[in-house]
């Protein structure tokens, strides 16, 4: 069984370490995303898959372990599946090709039966957000409670109000922290609710479910909606009212419910970056980023890092949003 919690994929040498990225470079988030982590999804998929075929009836139950136990992240190169992937368009023939060979002649035709590319693609896609999102959620519910205290602590220290960028009339600055709390606490709710919901994908070649009824026994229609019930057991993830090929909704939401968490943090930093300026020095960084030129500096550097983030995911979910216009049963791109 797929276990949304599993430990970090094994190391490998990355193509992309980070150095051009250093609000993401060592942070968990890095460590449960990126080709290592997909490549261990769609392994988790597959086996899963299979497992799930098994506890219906479609396979045996030594083709569910056969299955298992070849899905070892460290027997595939992803490199060489990402060169493959260019004859096709996306790495899970190439996987399954592999995986194929390492399951071994008996349980090769268990393999991937019935199931179609987008099939692992989507699912691994939702294994992995819904594996990032356990330490994203962990600190957002740090950066509340420590919102939290900090707005009790200065519920009485006096701060200029300021509207369009002039001095208007006295607050708090424990009222601004707890107005940062509230963003928080939105964006975690609204993450948390969008993690619940991640669902498995299972459709088959257009959608119908109709390919698994073949290998039942009995050719019973019902053997496509038990086995998606199956395999959302098997991968933890949320049962689909239906296979969503071209219903992207929850890709759109999860890319929304992050913009929202970037924004929400965007604003945060956004108030540290102005209050902190030599001229006006009412907040400061515990210990600021040095500077090569001028070494007396101390730059507000991770409120810079938190805008750059902010100002980067709108634009980024927007790609996700256009996603919802798809044509047919199975789009292009």
């Amino acid at each position: 069984m797929s276990d949304p919690t599993r430990p970090d994929p094994p190391d490998t040498d990355p193509l992309d370490t980070g150095l051009l990225a250093p609000g993401r470079a060592g942070s968990a988030a890095e460590d449960a995303t990126g080709d290592a982590a997909f490549l261990t999804a769609m392994l988790d998929a597959e086996a899963a898959l299979t497992a799930a075929q098994a506890d219906v009836g479609l396979v045996p139950p030594s083709a569910a372990l056969a299955v298992a136990g070849a899905a070892d992240p460290a027997r595939f190169d992803p490199r060489d599946l990402a060169l493959r992937a260019r004859a096709d368009g996306h790495p899970v023939i190439a996987l399954v090709a592999d995986l194929t060979a390492a399951v071994g002649e008996e349980h090769a035709p268990h393999v991937h039966r019935g199931a179609t590319s987008q099939d692992v693609m989507d699912t691994a896609a939702m294994l992995v957000a819904t594996r990032v999102l356990g330490p994203v959620l962990r600190d957002l519910t740090r950066t509340e409670r420590a919102l939290a205290d900090l707005a009790s602590r200065h519920r009485d220290t006096p701060m200029a109000g300021r509207t369009l960028t002039q001095h208007a009339v006295p607050t708090t600055f424990g009222l601004k922290a707890a107005g940062w709390r509230h963003l928080v606490l939105d964006a975690r709710d609204r993450l948390t609710a969008v993690r619940t919901a991640l669902p498995v994908q299972l459709g088959g070649a257009a959608g119908t479910l109709a390919a698994f009824a073949e290998y039942a026994p009995d050719r019973s229609p019902d053997t496509g909606p038990r086995l998606l019930a199956a395999y959302a057991r098997r991968t933890g993830l949320a049962e689909p009212r239906l296979p969503w090929h071209v219903l992207r909704t929850p890709v759109a939401d999860l890319g929304a419910a992050l913009a929202l968490t970037a924004g929400a943090l965007g604003k945060i930093a956004a108030d540290v970056l102005v209050l902190s300026r030599t001229e006006v020095a009412e907040v400061a960084e515990a210990s600021g980023g040095g500077s090569s030129a001028m070494p007396h500096k101390a730059n507000p550097v991770r409120a810079a890092l938190v805008c750059a983030a902010a100002r980067q995911l709108p634009a980024l979910a927007s790609v996700l949003l256009s996603g919802l216009a798809c044509e047919d049963e199975r789009h292009a791109g």
